[in-house]
């Protein structure tokens, strides 16, 4: 059974397996408002249907599960005066938040490119499965943006200081990295697409505890981020995390902004041991005498946080210091309150433009540095700190 709710997202049945398959691959399956409306009318049916026993979420084209929302029309949306971007914000923040409590089991296939609003979508299933051509990212401080879509929530309880790395610099990585950093729960290998669907569908959901079973089908499929956590199994080959973990956690660890930025300083100068502190004087630490690979690493992630908006790496950062205390719903209507103050006085619009539109890799931030930015204009993006997140 197909149904037809929007143009670009197909739902389906398959025995007691639900599909839904987003279908724009010329935009890499690219979120407009319609979609978000469709998948939301899409999970509410299948709540509602008890013949439904777990959800399976996919992307078509083979090019990528979905590069995240429609960023050029969102920016355009807001300077024709219209209301769509908050409405698109909101209607997401809800559709992910409710991926997150769906009481069905939701598995995600993160094949291809899993960026932005894709993420959000992904990080709400239950078995999130990476492939050998997963691309996953956060990469929303590049267009003068901050990591919405639940990223208060999943970045700042990854291993060490993984959620902030990945946050402020929106580096990408592959499916390898995505299971060692807990953002996918397996990495598959022989499977297609519609051999999953077949597996899926054949399961004897509800005769075994869904945790269980889930469990079992993550190991049937490759490496397990639990058993690699467990240290039961080794990072699978071609992770990159592994290697550069203790120089993250070395200098992503630190209090703020400015003590990443002097401890990234000091590391990208390879000899004796320096010691930086924070710009207020605390954490003071000694950054260990590096090798040559460090201190290139160290210079390439200075120079990636220099090319990023100032104003979104110093939000981004109390956003995820905020969200690692926070329950979800409060991270998703923290996140919905940046974005009622961001379209105006953040660096979205430009960014996008930027990067995007023009294409001309220029962008005017409204400020020339990360130092430019001060503390004051930081708290002003967080008063108040919650809304709820509408039912729009």
């Amino acid at each position: 059974m197909t149904t037809a709710l929007d143009p670009a997202v197909r739902v389906e049945r398959h025995g007691p397996l639900g599909i839904v398959t987003l279908d724009r691959p010329a935009a890499l399956n690219a979120l407009t408002l319609g979609m978000v409306r469709a998948l939301q009318t899409a999970f509410d049916g299948f709540a509602a249907d008890a013949s439904v026993k777990a959800v399976l979420m996919r992307g078509a084209g083979g090019k990528a599960f979905c590069a995240g929302g429609d960023v050029r029309a969102l920016r355009a949306a807001h300077l024709a005066g219209g209301d769509e971007p908050q409405l698109f914000f909101a209607r997401e923040y809800r559709l992910d938040l409710a991926i997150h409590r769906f009481a069905k089991p939701v598995v995600c296939w993160m094949d291809g490119i899993v960026m932005g609003g894709g993420m959000g979508l992904a990080q709400g299933a239950r078995l999130r499965i990476a492939t050998p051509r997963t691309r996953i990212a956060m990469p929303e401080v590049g267009i003068g943006f901050f990591p919405d879509v639940g990223g208060s929530w999943f970045l700042p309880r990854l291993p060490g200081a993984l959620g902030l790395y990945l946050g402020l610099t929106g580096r990408a990585v592959g499916g390898a990295d995505a299971i060692v950093a807990g953002l996918a729960d397996c990495l598959a290998g022989d499977i297609d697409g519609d051999a999953l669907v077949t597996l899926l569908a054949t399961q004897p959901w509800g005769a075994v505890p869904d945790a269980l079973l889930l469990r079992e089908l993550a190991e049937r499929l490759g490496p397990t981020a639990r058993a690699i956590a467990l240290d039961e199994a080794p990072p699978p080959d071609g992770a990159q995390l592994p290697a550069l973990r203790d120089a993250i956690d070395r200098h992503f660890g630190r209090s703020d902004v400015a003590g990443i930025l002097a401890s990234l300083a000091a590391a990208a100068r390879v000899g004796a041991p320096e010691t930086t502190a924070s710009a207020s004087g605390e954490g003071a630490a000694t950054t260990p005498a590096v090798t040559e690979a460090e201190a290139t690493w160290s210079r390439d992630t200075l120079a990636l946080l220099r090319d990023r908006s100032p104003l979104a790496v110093r939000v981004t950062f109390e956003q995820l210091r905020r969200g690692r205390t926070l329950p979800i719903a409060d991270c998703f209507a923290m996140e919905l309150a940046l974005t009622d103050r961001w379209l105006d006085h953040g660096d979205f619009i430009e960014g996008v433009r930027a990067l995007l539109v023009d294409k001309d890799n220029a962008p005017r931030w409204r400020h020339a540095r990360i130092e430019d930015v001060t503390d004051a204009e930081v708290a002003a993006f967080f008063q108040p700190a919650t809304a709820e997140v509408p039912h729009a």
